[in-house]
């Protein structure tokens, strides 16, 4: 972690969560004030766990603040328990009507960890192949499944990689939970899609760059690196490019990776690092951009402030713009990263206005 920047919010969480995936993490190198002054930003963005795995150990773990954070950990801990059950009733359900699904990040991941109470459980992930799309649709919509939050969509597979999702079933692998057998992806590709799913989002959240300093630390001497890193140099850049951040910023143990393109431009550190010091900078994915502005776009007066709030980050417009990580100025790519969204708001808002004037 810089030393230069030891005092900003940003660093103060990548000091927080430097190994915290671990099952013996080092001590935070954090004063009891600093970790008070982050404690939102941590257990907001669903890191408060992972903080209590270091402190638990430290010289913070009677401060009064260190309490939040291990009442974070319970309560992620009975919430895996719940989400378990429900991962197998999903797969229960899609493999009923005859859809196989593959379940990646969430407890997938959450595998990789010592203890399954330090990653918060959110949506159950799931892929399904693309001719088995709209059964899968169909199956979850009914009234059965209505307590699920399952999401289908994963740009960072279909639009992202190159290797494509057939691949990715190709190369699954079937895991033990409870009754059930999961589908997940081979330890390569999680993390390929890992690295690619933190890096499309812009770094938003610190625990995803703990996910991928933990599948890194997990991989053994078994692990196809050259199949990790991909076969097409753009995405090899990327997975190296966001390997390197969780070394450069969580001090992730590199040293099971024969070859690694470490170069990391230097606007992508203060790119990440300043995307965690607000909670709204962490939240704002794309589906939220287009759906909150959308409502901007009725009320013209607030359309200056929407797009100033919403200005793309570097690293996200860069990623979605399927170019490469270089040294080279963003401003150009955050421009157009730009335009492409407002087009794409634009087309929606055209679209929905178009259906109320015309309803069927």
């Amino acid at each position: 972690m810089p030393e230069a920047s030891a005092k900003s919010k940003g660093y103060l969480i990548a000091a927080a969560l430097t190994g915290a995936w671990r099952e013996f993490p080092p001590s935070p190198r954090l004063s009891a004030e600093e970790l008070e002054g982050i404690a939102p930003l941590l257990l907001g963005s669903g890191a408060g766990a992972l903080a209590w795995n270091s402190l638990r150990t430290s010289h913070l773990r009677d401060s009064p603040i260190a309490e939040l954070f291990r009442e974070a950990y319970q309560f992620y801990s009975l919430q895996s328990s719940v989400h378990e059950l429900q991962i197998q009733e999903v797969f229960k359900l899609l493999r009923s009507g005859g859809v196989e699904p593959l379940l990646i990040k969430g407890w997938a991941v959450a595998q990789l960890y010592p203890d399954k109470g330090l990653r918060p459980s959110g949506d159950i992930d799931i892929c399904v192949r693309a001719d088995q799309r709209t059964e899968a649709e169909a199956l979850l919509g009914k009234p059965e499944a209505a307590h699920f939050l399952v999401d289908l969509i994963h740009e960072e597979i279909t639009e992202f990689d190159r290797n494509g999702l057939d691949q990715y079933f190709d190369r699954s692998q079937l895991v033990r939970l409870g009754n059930s057998e999961i589908r997940v992806p081979c330890a390569e590709d999680h993390l390929r899609l890992l690295c690619i799913h933190f890096l499309k989002h812009g770094g938003c959240l610190p625990r995803w760059l703990c996910d991928i300093a933990a599948a890194v630390e997990s991989s053994g001497p078994e692990f196809d690196w050259p199949l990790c890193l991909s076969s097409h140099r753009r995405e090899g850049d990327w997975i190296g490019c966001a390997i390197s951040l969780a070394h450069r910023l969580l001090e992730a143990d590199l040293n099971a990776i024969p070859k690694l393109n470490t170069q990391v431009p230097k606007w992508i550190v203060p790119s990440v690092v300043s995307r965690w010091e607000t909670l709204e900078s962490m939240g704002l994915t794309h589906q939220r951009y287009l759906a909150t502005f959308q409502t901007h776009v009725r009320q013209r007066h607030r359309v200056l402030k929407a797009i100033y709030d919403r200005w793309p980050n570097p690293l996200e417009a860069t990623i979605r713009l399927k170019a490469p990580l270089n040294a080279l100025p963003r401003l150009p790519f955050q421009l157009a990263n730009c335009w492409l969204r407002a087009t794409e708001v634009l087309k929606n808002f055209r679209a929905s206005n178009s259906g109320q004037q015309n309803p069927r």
